[in-house]
């Protein structure tokens, strides 16, 4: 087995801290913490990017007897289950082989989800050009052709479009005439792109608090028409201070939806348990929070106070001010990715002996004949197949840890592939067969030790730094059991949050967990090394599979939907191509 190296040459050191839109891109402290926990209660999530879809095709097949055809396309997402979804439609382009629709497509771009799209072209029966597209009925059109691909792949190119060949299927079998091509574009809507940088500050606030100040912190959630609050972003807690000025507040206008509509500003006073005080409120559209800049005047708060069976509004003396209001255009995630950023995946290993006996069915690491993937071959696959169209060559670097070779001692970071030197074996199909191999040429043993993983990716980044390659990295740790190297694993995280580097860890197996949750800042307190060094940003978070399969959200969802959140806030804290 090969093994890996570490030494220094971790290179770049992060300065400052950009704040993010949804709470902020650092380490949080215990309260910060906590309040993220009470948002996410609250539905709080990262926002979707909105995107259009621009749709043309050449060279479509003649359906048509006298002319060419009508054409019309039509946009589907493919469910699990394999069940078409319509997104949207096309307007009808009449008499031409070569027809480039101007009606757009407006689908959400969601990073952690794999999603499958399949594009239909139809000719238009001319008795129907006088029906609206939206309420044609497909049945009662000729299918030109079909043609499918996924989100991934179009906005990884470097123009944000694809081309496709257009086929269809007649008797269970794939059409083999030349039915043309389609052509898929897709741009950011611009509200994704414009960015409101707000400082709130307060004054009077009343205390809330028995023996001391209140410890406020504000809340901004857009007002639905159900009146429904649905939380798009937070300040930092202030303690002990009843004339708190906070950190801008910064949001996109995709969050808002629109200058005017209504926004709930509310001031909460923190408490450690999570039952967070309202101490006042007000309902302002984004526009009238800037005319409250403009005025400098403040805005008295109120309090909603049960009077009898009925709430009434009551005015509080404490007032909030707008000290500052600004927009800009800013670089996108998908700006930086079309740009020619990559997305490196990394993967390792957990080969310790309480996997069990890999021959036997009840080892975490059995390999079933039937083909049924164990839960570290889930965990590699459905994380792997979202990263894998972010890195254009797919060669990907893997490890394992906890296991003895045939004629050595126990390694804690060899290379999958049994290369003495090289890590990288070729797509996930690549990893998964190195990893099989590696079952027969190694004995699992033990203990469970995360830093030298750690360190061999942090190596692999800091070159890559020190190259001034436009590469961010994520590493994947698939293990069975807490660690037992907590300071030199807390160690090496300090040392990597400097880098482009993202961890994640999932726990697989009955193991208790509740200790790994300690290195995903989001889920405990900020990581510090044995020296006393804070990690600078958040670059961790761990999920259980058990707990990810057992509810709504599927492992890749959890695991991935703050890597964006992570990437920007590393490109923006070194300013790499900052707004545009």
């Amino acid at each position: 087995m090969g093994n890996c190296f570490s030494g220094g040459g971790q290179g770049g050191r992060l300065v400052g801290g950009a704040a993010a839109a949804a709470g902020g891109a650092g380490l949080k402290s215990g309260a910060d913490g906590a309040v993220n926990l009470f948002l996410k209660s609250g539905c709080l999530r990262s926002p979707y990017t909105q995107i259009e879809l621009s749709l043309s095709a050449t060279d479509l097949c003649d359906e048509d007897v006298l002319s060419m055809s009508d054409s019309l396309a039509i946009v589907y997402a493919k469910k699990k289950d394999g069940k078409l979804e319509e997104l949207g439609r096309t307007e009808v382009i009449l008499n031409s082989a070569n027809p480039v629709w101007t009606q757009k497509i407006i689908i959400n771009y969601e990073f952690e989800v794999l999603q499958h799209l399949v594009f239909q072209v139809y000719d238009v029966e001319s008795v129907f050009h006088n029906v609206p597209a939206k309420m044609l009925k497909l049945e009662e059109q000729q299918l030109l052709g079909e043609a499918s691909s996924v989100l991934s792949e179009v906005v990884t190119t470097p123009t944000r479009s694809l081309t496709l060949n257009l086929d269809r299927k007649e008797n269970n079998k794939t059409h083999m005439r030349k039915l043309g091509k389609l052509n898929v574009c897709v741009n950011e809507s611009l509200g994704s792109k414009t960015i409101m940088e707000i400082v709130f500050r307060c004054s009077e606030l009343e205390t809330k608090d028995l023996f001391s100040r209140s410890d406020p912190f504000l809340l901004m959630s857009r007002k639905e028409e159900s009146g429904v609050l649905v939380p798009i972003s937070k300040t930092e807690v202030k303690k002990n201070d009843r004339h708190p000025i906070w950190k801008p507040l910064i949001v996109n206008l995709q969050q808002i939806v629109s200058k005017e509509n209504p926004l709930a500003i509310e001031c909460f006073n923190f408490n450690s348990n999570g039952k967070h005080e309202l101490i006042g409120k007000v309902i302002k559209s984004l526009a009238e929070l800037e005319k409250l800049h403009h005025s400098q005047h403040g805005e008295d708060l109120f309090l909603p106070t049960l009077v009898g069976n009925d709430y009434e509004d009551k005015v509080l003396k404490s007032q909030i001010f707008v000290e500052r209001f600004s927009h800009s255009r800013s670089k996108t995630f998908l700006d930086y990715i079309s740009d020619g950023c990559e997305l490196n995946f990394m993967v390792a290993i957990d080969f310790t002996a309480s996997n069990g006996n890999p021959r036997l069915p009840d080892s975490l690491h059995y390999i079933d004949p039937s083909g049924r993937p164990n839960a570290y071959q889930r965990a590699i696959l459905e994380v792997g197949e979202v990263l894998q169209f972010y890195d254009a060559h797919r060669r990907f670097p893997a490890w394992g840890f906890g296991a003895r070779p045939i004629d050595g001692p126990v390694s804690h970071c060899f290379n999958l592939n049994g290369s003495t030197y090289q890590p990288e074996v070729e797509g996930i199909q690549g990893i998964m067969s190195a990893y099989i191999s590696a079952l027969h040429n190694v004995s699992l043993a033990g203990p469970t030790l995360f830093g030298h993983v750690i360190s061999a990716a942090a190596l692999i980044a800091g070159q890559s730094l020190s190259n001034s390659k436009q590469k961010y990295f994520i590493l994947l740790i698939v293990t069975d059991g807490v660690i037992t190297d907590l300071q030199e694993t807390k160690d090496a995280l300090v040392k990597a949050s400097d880098l482009p580097l993202s961890i994640l860890i999932v726990g697989v197996g009955g193991a208790d967990f509740k200790e790994m949750e300690i290195l995903d800042a989001e889920k405990g307190e900020r990581i510090e090394s044995p020296t006393g060094r804070v990690a600078s940003r958040d670059i961790v978070q761990f999920v259980a599979m058990r707990d990810a399969q057992s509810g709504e959200v599927s492992v890749i969802q959890s695991l991935l939907a703050e890597l964006p959140r992570q990437f920007m806030s590393y490109m923006q804290s070194r300013d790499v191509d900052q707004p545009n």
